[in-house]
């Protein structure tokens, strides 16, 4: 019995390798590669320059905007809204340019029909 989980587990290794070598699979990594590198550079560079601006530039980030809001509170804040914003648009990302080649790799590896929602479709899974 083990040594048949043995061959299983095997095979499936044999079979990732060939699918990772498939050009369908090196677009679909090329396409998050393409999207995720750039946007994690253009945060952290954003991040770094709050930073940096909190510990260097003090009387720029406590000018006062609007009674006691000063600029970095501001900006502090706009750190949040720019982690929501780009976990929103990663997921359209995914949803549009990604997950689709994702299907149709799964689908050519498991030989099944999946829903959006990642479900068997017309029957259950192997």
């Amino acid at each position: 019995m083990g040594h048949e989980a043995q061959e299983t587990a095997a095979e499936a290794a044999v079979d990732f390798k060939e699918v990772q070598s498939t050009e369908r699979f090196q677009e679909l990594r090329t396409r998050h590669r393409s999207f995720v590198f750039p946007m994690a550079i253009a945060f952290l560079l954003w991040y770094f320059a709050y930073v940096l601006l909190a510990d260097y530039a003090v009387d720029f980030m406590s000018t006062k905007v609007w009674g006691n809001i000063n600029v970095g509170l501001i900006m502090g804040l706009l750190q949040f809204v720019t982690t929501f914003a780009i976990t929103g648009w990663y997921v359209s990302y995914c949803n549009r340019r990604l997950d689709p080649i994702a299907a149709e790799i799964r689908h050519g590896i498991e030989g099944h029909e999946f829903d959006k929602h990642g479900n068997p479709v017309g029957g259950a899974a192997k």
